[in-house]
Order: structure tokens, then sequence, then C-alpha cells
């Protein structure tokens, strides 16, 4: 008999709205506290020191709008946020700093959440949606400087971007984007010659999120609807159908692989977590918590896999936070 699933190991409140995005840092060695960024539905960004369960500080960028991105770049103290006010911004958080020192006009409407990818010591690429529909740009940080734009062939009717995942093979190797778009397409542009390798119908509605093991070259991939999509990546640079996996109940509003590559989370409508292992997508655990849609799941990047979390974010307005397969 499988057994039951675990309660969270705790739960943060205070953010007095719906959380939208998560991020961890806890890779730092003593004296190092762990951490967890959040952003929400009312602009705030909220900074949780994870050994007292309460927000070290609250940042406020985004005009009360939204906030749908969260990452740091390089070390606790710079900040990426992305927000429904069409801004990214750049913040320096050290000695106790909460400056905005930089911020991108983004001009996009939607929710699709920016990609970062760092290439050398101090710099980085960002993907992001762009003004028109359906292009997707690439800019260099901190500089700002345009890589490229990449637009779909004339008449390809891929809709807007939804979700979009930077990666290379290795450090040094040509930079690769992963964009899933509005017609449940994923395709696969090479950033540095601006166009696109393969594409993919992996769904029949809009792709809400993705993910990508570089090393088995593997992705998965999830809608509103009941299924999630599988796909690898040849060595011809091609995208093909893997295997489906039918799901409960529909609506995916996260998908994220842990570091390891051994299990990955699923945000889920109905409220629900769900944990697959990798390898077979074999279903492992259902985490019911929440009371309404959650929005997002994070791995935490813990050096000690003892130490590893997840987080889950909600429309419910908490936060929870397991210790789930952290021995494997």
């Amino acid at each position: 008999m499988a057994l039951p699933p675990p309660d969270p190991q705790f739960v943060l409140r205070g953010t007095s709205a719906a959380v939208h995005t998560l991020y961890f840092s806890c890779g730092g060695s003593e004296p190092d506290i762990p951490l967890l960024y959040s952003g929400s539905e009312s602009g705030f960004i909220h900074v949780w020191n994870l050994r007292t369960h309460r927000v070290d500080t609250a940042l406020d960028g985004h005009g009360r709008k939204s906030v749908y991105c969260v990452e740091t770049m390089g070390g606790k103290d710079r900040l990426l946020s992305q927000g429904r006010d069409q801004r990214i911004c750049l913040w320096d958080l050290a000695e106790g700093r909460t400056s905005v020192t930089d911020s991108v006009f983004t001009e996009h409407v939607g929710f699709c959440r920016c990609s970062l990818l760092k290439v050398a010591q101090g710099r980085w690429l960002m993907a992001m949606a762009a003004r028109s529909l359906e292009e997707i740009q690439i800019l260099e940080l901190p500089s700002k400087t345009s890589v490229c734009t990449l637009k779909p062939e004339v008449g390809a009717k891929l809709g807007m971007p939804m979700c979009l995942k930077l990666w290379q093979l290795s450090c040094g190797s040509q930079p690769v984007l992963l964009a899933g778009y509005e017609d449940g397409s994923v395709v696969l542009w090479n950033v540095s010659m601006g166009k696109a390798l393969s594409q993919l119908v992996c769904h029949q509605e809009p792709v809400m999120s993705l993910d990508f093991d570089s090393e088995k070259a593997k992705g998965i991939s999830g809608s509103s609807e009941k299924v999630l999509s599988i796909w690898s990546l040849n060595e011809q640079q091609n995208l093909q159908v893997y295997k489906t996996h039918e799901l409960v109940n529909a609506g995916i509003s996260d998908i994220t692989i842990r570091p390891d590559k051994k299990i990955l989370a699923t945000a889920g409508w109905d409220h629900r977590i769900r944990i697959f292992g990798w390898k077979k997508l074999k279903p492992l655990a259902v985490l019911d918590y929440h009371t309404a849609t959650v929005h997002c799941v994070s791995f935490s990047d813990h050096s000690n896999p003892r130490e590893r979390l997840l987080a889950a974010g909600s429309k419910d307005q908490r936060i929870s936070v397991w210790s789930i397969y952290a021995q494997t």
C-alpha cells in the first residue's frame, strides 16, 4: 500500500494576495540564511527567511500590479522581477538596500515569464515576450543590449508566447530557447542565428508551462487540458513526442523538474500538487493542502539533498513548503 501523502513541513502566510511565483536561494554555506522569494498579485515581492518562517523584506516595485516572475542573478543580493505593469526590474538588495537599479519596459500585455541564462561571469541572456504579440526578444543583461528578435514565419499562426526556457548544453555552447505558444506548439529556437530549428504541436490548448532536462534532451509541458506532454530532442535538433500522460483533472499552471532530475512537480487548477518520477513519469504523490488554484511550484537549491524542499504558491494566499523524496 502507498503511504498517505505528508502534510506540509510548514506554511507561510502573510502575502495577503494570491502567490504567482516562487524562487529559492538556499545554496549558500553557513551563516547564509536560506531564503524564499515570492511574487504576489498585489505587486509585492516577499523575501522569506526559511529559519524563522517570516518575511525579512517586502519589495514594492511594480505599481501594485501582479508579480509573476522572480529570480536571483548570481547571488541573494541581485534580484530580477517581472510584473503586469509590463516592467522587468533589477534589484540591489545588498546591505539592506531595497532599490530598483534598472528596469526593462517589455510592452508585453500577457503573463509570459521571462527566462534567464548565465553565459559568463556577470553576464546573462534574457528571453522575454515582446510588444508584437508573436515575437520574443533576447537581451543581454546588465547591458540591456538587444541580441535578436525571434519572429515566427509569416502565416505560422502560433499566437502569443506563453512560456520560455533558455538553456545551453554546456558552458560556452550555443544558447537555445524553448518556447511554448498559444496554439499548443513548442518551438526550439537557435538564439545566435535567430531562427526556429524545430516545431512540435504538443497540446490542443495554449502551453501554460514547460521544463526541460538538457542532460536527457527531454522536456515536459502542460496546458489547460488533462494531458501532460513529454517530448524529446534528437541529435538533429528535432522535437518529437515521447509520450503523453493523462491527468485526473484538467489545468496545469506550472511544471518544474527537480535539479537532480529525479522527480518533477506540477501545480494544478484542481488545487493539488502532483509529484512524478521523471524517468517514467510514474505518479508518486498527490499533495492536497490548498483550497484554490496552485499557481507555482519550485524546488530548493540546497546543496545537501536531505534539506531539499518543495514550495507551492496558491490563489488561496498561502505558500506550502514540503520535504518530500528528499532522500532519493
